[in-house]
């Protein structure tokens, strides 16, 4: 893969010209308030560990399906901490604690959201998805992609927005300082709850995913894009019916919305990630705004880097 995108210059000032449906708010707030209890539980987990204590998390995400995840915290802390809430990639699952020791290393909460339905392509899962509809090309993007009531998306963002919830109902959890982070998929969860959520101190979307559906699905033909563009060569008379049903779902309208402090990274060399995709969401991010650039990455644009990337903006924020 070669830089392929727009030139820096104009990716440095690309604006996504897709106006977002007009009742955007207030489907999401109806969204919303159709979530009933969180019921968190913390069970304690032997993950082998001797400066990392981990819990077994469950929690109610949309409809009340039961969402899993770990909340890993300091051995060493004496109070609540700050906390990192993570979104996960595509495919991916929340694993087991041994894979995400870094944020709470550094003294930090960690809590990773397990992803429902996923978790079986690089990583396990535990969480499973209870409410897929309609026919679909393998993989998630068209799950119930004819209507937006029935969106795979919907349930997901919901799952994401309740997590920090979830994270803020532990003792041991400073619920004022809580910052988002994700790679791909995860990133765009990051923007999401960031946009819908006032309590969030800052977002650290890396390559973030689901931003600028319209231009994304017409300049790559790479997964997971790729999903919605066989859907609509099958689905021949229904692809304005999936974008606008998308358009809901477009991270870009959720960063607009976001005031907290946003550091994202993108890689201009990302065939999955399109760079103008996440320039889309970067620009129409509402709050203070910086952005690393990965000149000669694909989608794992800054990997461990992302990693130390994180605990920096996380070091600025909290200490």
């Amino acid at each position: 893969m070669t830089q392929f995108d727009l030139p820096l210059e104009q990716l440095r000032a690309y604006r996504y010209p897709y106006p977002e449906p007009s009742d955007f708010e207030e489907f999401w707030a109806k969204t919303l308030k159709e979530t009933g209890s969180l019921n968190p539980e913390f069970t304690p987990y032997d993950g082998e560990l001797r400066t990392v204590d981990a819990f077994d998390v469950t929690f109610a995400g949309y409809g009340g399906d039961p969402i899993k995840g770990w909340l890993l915290l300091p051995g060493n802390r004496t109070g609540p901490v700050p906390t990192v809430v993570e979104y996960l990639g595509y495919g991916s699952g929340r694993g087991i604690p041994l894979e995400s020791l870094a944020y709470a290393s550094a003294g930090y909460g960690h809590f990773v959201m397990d992803t429902r339905g996923q978790g079986s392509s690089w990583r396990a899962g535990d969480t499973g998805d209870p409410s897929a509809t309609g026919p679909a090309v393998p993989g998630y993007m068209t799950r119930g992609i004819t209507d937006p009531h029935d969106y795979y998306y919907r349930r997901l963002y919901v799952d994401a927005i309740r997590a920090v919830d979830a994270a803020k109902a532990h003792p041991d959890v400073d619920g004022t300082r809580i910052a988002v982070t994700g790679r791909s998929q995860g990133g765009a969860l990051s923007l999401v709850t960031a946009g819908i959520r006032d309590d969030i101190a800052g977002a650290i979307p890396h390559v973030p995913f689901l931003s600028a559906f319209r231009r994304g699905t017409a300049i790559t033909d790479r997964e997971p894009y790729a999903e919605i563009v066989r859907w609509c060569s099958i689905h021949r008379t229904k692809h304005e019916t999936a974008f606008a049903t998308l358009d809901y779902f477009d991270a870009t309208a959720f960063a607009a919305r976001a005031t907290c402090r946003g550091s994202f990274s993108v890689a201009l060399m990302d065939g999955v990630c399109p760079p103008s995709t996440v320039y889309a969401a970067f620009n129409a991010y509402g709050g203070d705004k910086d952005i690393t650039e990965w000149p000669y990455n694909n989608h794992e644009g800054g990997g461990p880097q992302d990693q130390l990337r994180t605990v920096h903006v996380l070091r600025q924020l909290f200490g």
